[in-house]
């Protein structure tokens, strides 16, 4: 059984794939400038929505200047930007400092490569030649995605690491382990789409969604996988390489002019790109949502999968702009202590469930005895965890019971080794007497009455009396 689901899926996989590689050259010219145009003005639109939407939400205007209702201003910030003033760092490594930009946002456009808009049965005609919605495709077009993602981080570390200075350095440092403790979460989530459509296509991927989305079939990936695009995107409250609050600007603190455009562009266009990912794995990609799809046999055809497909790209944007306007910036503890010790935990156990449950669906086990089989495995380690989270709590209070009562905190020493420092837990920083001021004294009225009201003032008069003793 299992021998001939995999030949199905192959020889689905290689029908579909079929459709790719016959077009004429200038078809494909067009293909390749319309994936680069729809991310450019996605990027310009989402910029202005942005604004637009975080006004909404602070009771504040927004952007009304350029163009009507302000839908020109990214425009004009990006004009604004070319005009200004390109320095570089006398101390920056200038070859690298100025490729950096550039690593950054050339593969954020090169994913779309694989990316379907539509069905890949040639049902459209373009200058009367018949064409896929689709650039092209691959047998592991998710891993040529995850490649050039994974490429584009590269950009901002070598641009932290060529400026030649502290805060673009560390900032370069945590884009680099940001990514890495992000992009095997959500290389495990892509796994679970794997198993279940039986190919890493992503024309055969949307093929398989016909009748449900994988949202509904895979929750759990889903909801990792929209963490992990967060965290890969370095945006709120995951922007740690950018953190404005302790590190100035990040990595990109010494680029000024069209080398900072461009950081920001290959920003908004990730956005974008992971938006369309998610929207091809776990939102039936460019298949209408389930009311149309039920009452209109057209709304899969010709180009309104081009609509919904763009329709669920918008949300997925809409979803991010949010996230920035809703929640503060975690700590940077926080931030991998979620990608290491919950994201791929969760992402690996469930893994684990989602290949059994395939595997006794190709065994021909029935529905019920599926659930009897995997509710019963999912018990017995939560049962197992409470044991041991029960036996860990008795031998903590037996160690603090045996250790006896706690030592009273030291003094603490706000200038330890002539630098300011915060006090550690259980340390309490010295009271500083303050002096009142001269008005509130002369307020006050006669020195006595200062006195009984006034501890800080009456030390400062008995100070003054010993010194005149």
């Amino acid at each position: 059984m299992s021998a001939q689901l995999a030949a199905s899926h192959l020889a689905a996989t290689t029908e579909n794939l079929s459709f790719f590689g016959t077009d004429t050259w200038w078809l494909i010219v067009i293909k390749a400038v319309f994936c680069f145009a729809f991310a450019m003005l996605t990027v310009l639109f989402s910029i202005v929505w942005e604004r637009k939407v975080v006004a909404w939400m602070q009771l504040r205007i927004g952007p009304n200047r350029h163009g009507p209702w302000g839908m020109l201003q990214s425009l004009a910030d990006g004009v604004k930007l070319m005009l200004k003033e390109d320095l570089v760092v006398k101390r920056a490594d200038k070859v690298v400092f100025v490729l950096a930009p550039i690593v950054a946002a050339i593969p954020a456009f090169m994913a779309f490569a694989v990316i379907p808009f539509g069905p890949a049965d040639n049902e459209v005609s373009i200058f009367g030649q018949r064409t896929a919605l689709q650039l092209t495709d691959l047998p592991i077009g998710i891993l040529f995605i995850l490649a050039t993602a994974s490429v584009g981080i590269y950009g901002i570390v070598l641009a932290g690491w060529s400026s030649g200075s502290t805060y673009p350095l560390l900032g370069g440092l945590r884009a680099s382990a940001q990514m890495i403790s992000y992009e095997i979460a959500m290389g495990l989530s892509f796994a679970a789409v794997f198993l279940y459509s039986g190919s890493m296509s992503t024309s055969t991927i949307v093929a398989s969604q016909h009748d449900r989305w994988y949202v509904i079939l895979l929750p759990v990936s889903f909801l990792i996988y929209i963490c992990t695009m967060v965290g890969e995107t370095n945006r709120a409250p995951f922007d740690m390489p950018e953190s404005e609050g302790d590190l100035v600007g990040g990595f990109n603190t010494e680029y000024s002019s069209i080398k900072f455009a461009l950081f920001m562009l290959a920003e908004y266009v990730n956005m974008v790109t992971v938006s369309a990912v998610a929207t091809t794995l776990f939102l039936g990609g460019w298949r209408a949502p389930w009311p149309i799809s039920t009452f209109w046999e057209g709304a899969n055809h010709g180009w309104w999968p081009m609509l919904w497909f763009i329709i669920k790209v918008q949300l997925l944007l809409f979803f991010f702009i949010w996230l920035r306007g809703t929640l503060p910036r975690v700590r940077y503890d926080q931030l991998m202590t979620l990608g290491w010790k919950v994201l791929i935990p969760v992402s690996m156990v469930w893994l684990m469930l989602v290949a059994a449950v395939r595997a006794m669906r190709n065994e021909d086990y029935d529905f019920a005895r599926i659930v009897l089989y995997i509710g019963g495995a999912v018990l017995a380690l939560l049962l197992l965890s409470l044991l041991v989270d029960l036996f860990r709590d008795r031998e903590e209070k037996r160690a603090a019971a045996a250790a006896g009562p706690l030592a009273p905190p030291e003094r603490f020493d706000p200038m330890a080794g002539g630098y300011p420092v915060p006090p550690l837990p259980g340390q309490q920083a010295p009271v500083v007497p303050r002096r009142p001021s001269r008005a509130r004294r002369q307020l006050v009225g006669a020195p006595g009455a200062s006195g009984a009201s006034d501890p800080g003032a009456a030390q400062t008069e008995k100070t003054k009396e010993d010194g005149d003793a």
